[in-house]
Parts: C-alpha cells; structure tokens; sequence
C-alpha cells in the first residue's frame, strides 16, 4: 500500500471521511476507487459509493481475493444503511469466507455483524439474538461500540430498557475512547430516544402518555392487557396472539378502553367492520365474534351480554387497560421503521412489516400527501424517507486493510 493510500485508509478509520476524500479524489486504481466509495458511504452518498467499490471490486481482479472480498462486505454495508434489504446473504457469506481463510479477522467479523443487523431490521429477533450471542468476546473497538447498540437495539424491541440503557452507557464509554465523534453522536442520539414517548395507556376513557420505563413497568403489572402495539391480550404470561385476528383485536381494545363499563353494540359495529350504522345482520356479525372473543379470553376474562352492548370482565380485581403505539394512525408501522431516519425503497419496508408492496406503497402515498414523508429517486431506485434521529452508524472497517 502506497504512502497516500494508507493516510486516507487512517482518516477514515478515525472518523474523517472529508479528509481522505482529499487525499484520493483524484485516484482511479483499485485502492483508490475502493477508498472514494468508503469515503462518500460515511458522508451518506450511498448510491455513488456503490458503484465505486463495484468499481474496485472489478479492477482489484481475481488475483486479489482479499481486497475483493472487502469490496463487498463494505457494499453489503452500505446497502443496509441504505435500507435496501435485497442484497443477498450468500455474496456476503462467501466473502466471509475468503477473508476468515486469509487471516483478516476484523473484516470478517464484520460482515458476521452486517447479518445480525439484518436479521435485527427485518424483526427476526431470535435468530438475531442467537447470532449475537456466537460473536467472539475480543473484538476492536468499533466493533465493540456497534456490538453494544445491537444488544442496546434487541432489548428495546424485547422490552427491556434497564438492559438497553446499560448496553448504551456501555457503548457511549467505548465511543469516548474510540474518540470517534459520529458514533458519540449516534450513542447519544440512542440515548435519547429512551426519554421519547413509546405508548399510551387507555383506561377507563382517559389515557396518558408513556415512556419506555413506563411501558415495562405496566406489562409486569397484573392487569389484564390490551396490547395494540403488538396485537395481543396479555396478563403476565399468558398471552393471546390476536395478529392474524385484526377484529377480535379491535374488539378487544373498545372493550377494555371502557372496562368495565359496557360498550354499545352501535359502537362496536363501527369500530369492528367500520360502518357508520348497524342493522340486524351486523348485529348478528357482532354476537358471532364476540363468542370468538369469549372463547379466546376465556382463561383472562368473560364478556356479558348487557341490556346495550357487551362488557369486559377481567378475572380478579386489577382491571384491564390498553397499551396503544404513540399515534392511531393507520400507518404507524411505516412511520416506525422510517423513524430511524435512512432512506427505505418500498420492498425493503414490505419485508420488514411482513406486508404487500402495494399495501406498503398505498400508506406511503397517504403520508406523502400530509408530508409526513417524502421520496427521491425514481422507479426501483426510489427511496422514502423522514427527519428523524439516525440509525446505526455506518462503520466500513474496509480501510483497516483495503489492499492485501
């Protein structure tokens, strides 16, 4: 590696992409090309530094197996800070591969992290949490820094924020060390997301708003549950997964929100199948779910038939509330995922919600008109994004070692 090779490399291992875009800007051979894309990847010009590390990829030939194999584990990086979730796990597996086999461990390691994020981003929790427990103990500080906000990040999607706020104080005392000032700001930007509204508590008609720690504190209560955020009823450990049932759910929560008041059948028709009246056949609709919903809850709570509607009776005495996202908004999912603040292309928010593209881009459409979101780009290269507090920094060790 040639002296102006190796100072950009060190630049940008210490956080100053700018100042080893200076250095190679005008270079063309394969390090060169290699060390451009890095640079404008961490300045966020994701599709330009793509085609540059495909660029070096190419130009590092099939003689340099290493280099190219770096190439594209920094691409498959850059493809998940830019949230296109279509790059596939076999191009980065065999990279892997080739670097494990050439002894360049820290890359390699690398790309192992690249998949958990993945799984991470998508909502496959176990197989990301199993992944992460499989990761070697020593590991270089970047690595260590991003390793802790992945514990950060799976024990807030679990719940936990205890957890999550010790694994960030954790990454922010290896962020100060690194003296690396974008992965400080994105600690403490993680940190500050704790302190956000995550729910609201709906009881008896009144509701009110809840951080993180108030939403551990309620789901260890002995209440009965209404969880809207996460589709299901639950009562300490039993839980009724209602994600395939969209109007028990619905159902369930009207009747909880009032609980144990009775709700009027009027009331449930319009909430249930979202018709404005309700005659005798939707009458008849209503009794048929609702003996669904008994059957269901059976274990948790009855539900009575009264002279005008129906009432939910939790078993014991602590009642039942509802724990709801943020915002009724129809499209909360979508605001949720793009609330990280990258760019998405519409298949990659379809897979992480488990729903159809077009459903996916109905709802972005709905939320561009009140400018909740906007895109750039067009066709297969369009991406949708929101203001918002990043996500995970990009690391792209590549320049520990872009040349064999």
């Amino acid at each position: 590696m040639d002296a102006l090779i190796d100072a950009a490399a060190r630049r940008l291992a210490d956080g100053e992409p700018l100042e080893a875009l200076k250095l190679v800007a005008l270079r063309n051979d394969a390090p060169g090309l290699a060390l451009r894309g890095i640079a404008l990847a961490q300045l966020g010009a994701y599709p330009r530094a793509r085609e540059l590390l495909r660029g070096a990829a190419k130009a590092f030939g099939s003689s340099q197996a290493v280099a190219r194999a770096r190439c594209v584990v920094a691409e498959a990086e850059i493809a998940l800070a830019s949230r296109d979730l279509g790059w596939t796990a076999r191009q980065l597996d065999a990279a892997r591969a080739v670097l494990e086999a050439h002894g360049d461990i820290v890359n390699a390691l690398q790309a192992r992290y690249l998949e958990v994020r993945r799984l991470l981003l998508v909502g496959r929790l176990d197989d990301a949490e199993r992944a992460l427990s499989r990761m070697p103990d020593r590991r270089p500080l970047p690595l260590a820094i991003g390793h802790e906000m992945i514990r950060a990040q799976l024990a807030l999607r679990r719940l936990r924020p205890r957890e999550a706020r010790a694994a960030l104080e954790r990454a922010k005392t290896l962020a100060a060390r690194a003296g690396i000032h974008a992965l400080l700001g994105e600690v403490d930007a993680a940190i500050a997301m704790l302190a956000a509204p995550a729910a609201r508590l709906i009881a008896q008609g009144e509701e009110r708003v809840l951080r993180m720690d108030d939403v551990e504190a309620v789901l260890a209560s002995p209440a009965l549950i209404v969880d809207d955020c996460r589709h299901a009823v639950r009562q300490r450990k039993h839980v009724v997964d209602l994600r395939t049932r969209p109007v028990l759910l619905v159902l369930a929560r009207t009747l909880a929100e009032r609980a144990p008041a009775e709700v009027p059948r009027d009331v449930l028709v319009r909430r249930a199948f979202r018709l404005p009246l309700a005659d005798e056949t939707h009458r008849a609709r209503l009794r048929v779910q609702i003996g669904r919903l008994r059957k269901l809850l059976a274990p948790l709570a009855g539900i009575e038939a009264t002279a005008g509607g129906f009432a939910l009776r939790p078993r014991g005495s602590h009642g039942a509330v509802v724990l709801a996202p943020p915002t009724d908004d129809r499209r909360a999912g979508v605001l949720a995922l793009l609330a990280d603040g990258e760019s998405w292309s519409t298949s990659a928010l379809a897979e992480a919600l488990g729903a159809s593209q077009r459903t996916v881009q109905r709802s972005l459409e709905t939320l561009a008109r009140t400018g909740k979101v906007h895109s750039y780009g067009h066709g297969r290269a369009r991406r949708w994004t929101t203001p918002a507090l990043p996500g995970f920094t990009t690391l792209l060790l590549l320049p520990a070692g872009v040349m064999p």
